[in-house]
């Protein structure tokens, strides 16, 4: 009986002395700050954002210095190395003041997981959704998108979402999770070129072939246009009257209104020349 009791205590020790000497070398999640520390952190801070700021200035300037082809480049580089400097500044706080250990990263895992879970979900949804938006090439600065009822040209990209300027020069801020439930239309996906379509609305009875000429030479000669890629001339019958549509590229994407209201301009001066005539819509009285 004495043999068995030793053997016994002898198993459960062992294990006895490991659960005090755990409990009583449990380290804490965060670890004795000082000063230094402190003003290490601020400072850390306070270098980031100048570094931001600066990036994002350079950025704006070289691209208007770079050659026309490189102007997109450039400004599509700032998310990458915003992204960049947050995550190293982050680490840097984190090995700073935390006590990296495989059972405080667990813990501090979870108690983020539960609040962002509760109280961020719709900012953890636009930052893992711009996250896939960087990798996946959904949009880019320089771009112009139509998200929703909002078009235009993406001017800002940051860790919540994109600021777009639309036509009428108004800043659109749309968050990234519009990724998970809108369709998002990319007009020229980082090219420096986007189609620009122009309606032209005229009777039934014009010179076919006169007004696709004068269209097709109304594109060649514009100076917004890129001519390296192709221009067409497309026409649609309806009711009251005949549509055509004129497809052709800008040199510049950001010239699309310029570029479509040169070639209406120039349109109608030879249209009037020849006598080309538009609908004459009745409304009943």
């Amino acid at each position: 009986m004495l043999y068995f009791g030793a053997l016994q205590l002898l198993v459960y020790l062992p294990w006895l002395a490991q659960v005090q000497d755990n409990s009583s070398l449990q380290p804490g999640l965060f670890k004795e700050i000082t000063s230094s520390q402190v003003i290490n952190g601020i400072l850390s801070i306070v270098i980031a954002y100048a570094i931001l700021r600066i990036i994002q200035v350079v950025a704006d300037w070289l691209s208007e210095q770079v050659p026309r082809r490189f102007r997109l480049l450039v400004k599509q580089s700032i998310p990458f190395c915003k992204g960049l400097i947050i995550v190293v500044v982050i680490s840097h706080l984190v090995n700073l003041f935390i006590d990296i250990s495989a059972r405080n990263v667990l813990a501090l895992t979870g108690a983020i997981s539960v609040a962002l879970g509760f109280a961020f979900k719709d900012l953890v949804s636009s930052i893992i959704a711009g996250i896939m938006a960087l990798f996946e090439v959904t949009y880019r600065i320089g771009d112009r998108v139509q998200i929703g009822e909002h078009y235009g040209e993406v001017i800002g990209y940051g860790l919540r979402g994109i600021r777009l300027q639309t036509p009428d020069d108004n800043i659109v801020n749309i968050p990234h999770a519009k990724n998970w439930t809108e369709a998002i239309s990319n007009a020229n996906s980082g090219q420096l070129e986007a189609q620009v379509l122009t309606d032209f609305y005229l009777n039934h009875d014009v010179d076919v072939e006169l007004v696709t000429q004068i269209l097709y030479q109304v594109a060649y000669t514009s100076k917004y246009t890129q001519l390296k890629l192709p221009i067409v001339v497309q026409m649609e019958e309806t009711i009251w009257g005949t549509h055509f549509k004129l497809r052709a590229y800008p040199m510049d994407a950001r010239d699309e209104f310029a570029f479509k209201t040169d070639l209406i301009r120039r349109a109608k001066q030879v249209f009037t020349k020849y006598g080309i005539t538009y609908p004459q819509l009745g409304f009943a009285e």
